[in-house]
Order: C-alpha cells, then sequence, then structure tokens
C-alpha cells in the first residue's frame, strides 16, 4: 500500500481507474479538482510488482468544533470481494485517520444492498454499516438510483425498451419544435438561471455558477457537456451528463416553468442515452431518486420510463475513530438537515 505523490503516480492512477469495470468519476483527480474546498489523498494497493491493483480517494475536511472527518464518494474502485486489497485500502485509512487525527472515515460506494460477500468482509475489517437511509437528506451520495445497461445496445434496443409514454414524449418533443444543442462554457449562464428556477420549484437548493464554471474547467469536454433544449432561440431545460471510463452519468438537470408541457426533459434525457451509446458505455446512470419504488412519485416514474433499473446500493461503511465525538457529530448533522430542509420548505411556501 502506498499513497498516491508524485506526477507518475497520477499518471498510473487515472489509467488504472479510466480503464477498471468500477471506474467512478467521484473518484478521479479531475471531480477532486472541483471540491476545492476538501484536501484530498489517494490510497493505492498494490501487488508485488508494485503495480495498482485496488485505489480509494478521500476527502479531508475540518468540521468547527468536531475535528476533522474523512469521506470517499463512490469507492473502492477495486475487486471489491478481494479482502487482501481491501485490507490493503483500511491500513491507508488508518494511517490516513492518524495523520490528520481525524474522527471517522465514511465511504459511499456503488455496491448493491444485496451483496453479502462485500458486507461481511468490510465488518471483518473493522467497518460499521448505515443501512436505513430512505431520503436525499440523509446521505451525500443518492442510495437508490435508475441503471441503464447500455453494454452492447443499439439506440433502437434502448428506445424499444422505454416506456410506451416516454417514447411519445421523446417524439413530442421533436415534433413541438424542441432543438437540442450542445452548450459553451458561456452556456452555463443561461443553464444556471434555470437550474435556480427549477430549486425554487422542487424545495432544493442550488450551486453558484461559479461552481459550474469550476466543473466545465476541471473536467473539460471528453469528461462533461453541456446540453441545452431551445424553443427558437429561448433555453428552456438543460442537462449536464459525465463521461468518465465506461459509465456515463446524468449529474445535473434543470427546466423552466414555461414550455413544460413540450416535454423537453425526456428529449434531453434520449439524447444524453445517445452519448452513453456513442462512446459505448457499459452503464448509463440516471442517478437519484426516493427510496421508495411508488409510480405516483414524478421523478421515480419518469426515470423508470427509460427502461432502467431500480438500484438500491449498500449505503454508507464507516469506521468511528473517535466514537463520542462521531455520534455528537452525527446528532448535530442530522439537526442542521432538518433546520435546512424546513428553511426549504417555508422559502417554497
Amino acid at each position: 500500500m502506498r499513497l498516491l505523490e508524485t506526477e507518475q503516480d497520477k499518471i498510473e492512477y487515472t489509467k488504472f481507474l479510466e480503464n477498471h469495470e468500477r471506474c467512478n468519476f467521484q473518484q478521479s483527480l479531475e471531480w477532486g479538482e472541483v471540491k476545492t474546498s476538501w484536501k484530498k489523498e489517494v490510497i493505492l494497493a498494490e501487488d508485488n510488482a508494485k503495480k495498482i491493483i485496488g485505489s480509494l480517494m478521500v476527502w479531508i475536511r475540518k468540521i468547527p468544533i468536531f475535528g476533522n472527518i474523512m469521506y470517499s464518494a463512490r469507492g473502492p474502485i477495486a475487486d471489491i470481494h478481494n479482502i487482501e486489497v481491501l485490507s490493503q485500502i483500511t491500513e491507508g485509512l488508518r494511517l490516513l485517520a492518524k495523520k490528520y487525527k481525524a474522527i471517522v472515515i465514511r465511504i459511499e460506494p456503488d455496491i448493491k444492498s444485496d451483496d453479502e460477500t462485500f458486507k461481511n468482509i468490510m465488518l471483518d475489517l473493522g467497518y460499521q454499516i448505515k443501512d436505513n437511509a430512505k431520503n436525499f437528506r440523509e446521505e451525500i451520495q443518492p442510495r437508490y438510483v435508475f441503471r441503464l445497461d447500455t453494454k452492447g445496445k443499439t439506440e433502437d434496443d434502448i428506445f424499444k425498451a422505454c416506456h410506451q409514454k416516454t417514447r411519445y414524449n421523446i417524439r413530442l418533443a421533436t415534433k413541438k419544435g424542441v432543438v437540442v444543442k450542445e452548450g459553451t462554457r458561456e452556456d452555463l449562464k443561461e443553464f444556471h438561471k434555470i437550474m435556480v428556477t427549477t430549486g425554487i420549484r422542487d424545495g432544493f437548493i442550488t450551486r453558484p455558477l461559479s461552481y459550474f464554471e469550476k466543473m466545465y474547467d476541471c473536467l473539460g469536454k471528453e469528461h462533461m457537456k453541456l446540453l441545452m433544449a431551445y424553443i427558437g432561440e429561448t433555453p428552456i431545460a438543460g442537462v449536464i451528463p459525465i463521461m468518465y471510463g465506461n459509465k456515463t452519468w446524468y449529474l445535473y438537470g434543470a427546466s423552466s416553468n414555461e414550455h413544460r408541457n413540450l416535454m423537453p426533459n425526456y428529449l434531453l434525457q434520449w439524447e444524453m442515452i445517445k452519448i452513453a451509446l456513442e462512446r459505448k458505455s457499459d452503464i448509463y446512470d440516471l442517478r437519484g431518486v426516493p427510496g421508495i419504488a411508488d409510480d405516483s412519485n414524478g421523478l421515480y416514474r419518469f426515470k423508470k420510463g427509460f427502461g432502467a433499473e431500480y438500484t438500491e446500493f449498500i449505503g454508507e461503511v464507516y469506521i468511528p475513530f473517535k466514537p463520542l465525538t462521531y455520534n455528537l457529530y452525527t446528532f448535530s448533522e442530522k439537526m442542521f438537515r432538518n433546520l435546512r430542509a424546513l428553511k426549504l420548505k417555508f422559502k417554497k411556501a
């Protein structure tokens, strides 16, 4: 086991990540550059020849009063049933915990909830598992997502597998004159305006324009696109897909209050799927939905309509290095999230 330190380490790590079947953009050095408020470390597990066989990018942040916390999104990148590799990564985490005097490491892997082998390995290595989250406020990454298997598929395969109403709405958007264009960095301004409108309508906090510009600068055209839907010269909706390794993700979406009856979101989703197919992605990830599989929920019904699989991840895997301090921190965190939710509720009202 070693920590990433040199420029050569960065080259080897990026190559390893991009070619691994469990690749995730949130473990990339490019995404790490977006998250400037966190310090980043990368743990590299290696074989006897010093070749990388596993990795975990860890973010470190100081929390007032409580101290440093460590967090990792969608790792590890490894054979998740290889205890030797996971042991090396755990060794690295304990090393970092001492270095930063961290109170906890929290990991949110994209590993399915029914993977008992992985659960048992992690429990044997000293981790605990929090698997009772049901809504977006309880975790940083969505525990429930829709994922579309695009490996070896054609546009015709995917389109036929869509729900009849979804196919109708995609065709309707085109028939009614909705046009999708790839945007530039400058177009992020219009996208952000629509995002603010969406946040007010749907009751969530929106990031500043500077955050999306930072994403655009760090990820570049190789890993990020901006797609905007127009009626005439008027932008009415937009999405940001992320492309990394063998996957494509729907990361952000926004729509104006006007022209929603023209179904621009359906056409934008279809265009992102076409990107995934063109770059031969194995998976197109439509990202989060609520933890209750219910067709009465609009977001659930919308994403399900594209023929994707409703997927439940394992939840949060963690080690509290300072249990008492960590328990106090989690209590304050829960209170903060509840207060923020109330604030949004009253703001929307």
